[in-house]
């Protein structure tokens, strides 16, 4: 069985497929790059994966997913939230992001923040399910490793002693916020 993802992002697609390794085929989406994409305005991670699950499935037969997730973090009233992908504006590099993420954590005594990822599956213009997974860490005030991507480098995991960006891609997938919604959508899947 062929499940197909929505997003043009190749480290979300990456993870997914190591996700789905042994359990499906996962691909991405058929010409999702000629496709516009759907508008983003939801205030949450699922009104947004919603919306895109909804919107890519009519151009497909069979399921597909759509995700949306980002950092959350205490001291700054729950942003980047689902503006993660765009905190430093539209066509923010990953880099960019971070270095505002520094900014306006600087001196800030709370680092406490988490990662969450909402999972929408649809087929044919009907929602099937969600799934939401999340992970608790620390924010740094310095980035450090290469793994990863988004705000990996700065997201530290107390349980790892290192930040996602320090971590093997398995390793960090097995605790990640994208890995236990995908675990649940999979338990779903099996018994549907």
């Amino acid at each position: 069985m062929i499940l197909y993802c929505a997003t043009t992002n190749p480290g979300k697609l990456r993870e997914f497929r190591q996700a789905a390794a042994g359990l499906l085929t996962l691909e991405a989406l058929p010409h999702l790059q000629e496709i516009p994409p759907p508008l983003e305005d939801g205030a949450t991670f699922e009104a947004n994966a919603i919306v895109k699950a909804l919107y890519y499935s009519q151009f497909e037969d069979a399921p597909v997913m759509a995700e949306d997730s980002g950092l959350v973090v205490d001291a700054l009233d729950g942003a980047p939230g689902v503006y993660s992908a765009r905190f430093a504006g539209d066509g923010a590099a990953d880099g960019d992001n971070n270095r505002l993420l520094l900014e306006r954590m600087k001196d800030r005594p709370n680092r406490a923040a988490r990662y969450r990822c909402v999972i929408a599956l649809a087929e044919k213009g009907q929602v099937l399910g969600t799934w939401t997974g999340a992970v608790e860490g620390e924010i740094l005030d310095e980035m450090r490793g290469a793994n990863g991507f988004g705000y990996d480098p700065m997201f530290y995991y107390p349980p790892f002693g290192c930040t996602f960006g320090e971590a093997p891609a398995e390793r960090k997938l097995a605790v990640s916020h994208r890995g236990e919604a995908f675990r649940k959508m999979m338990e779903w899947w099996r018994v549907r």
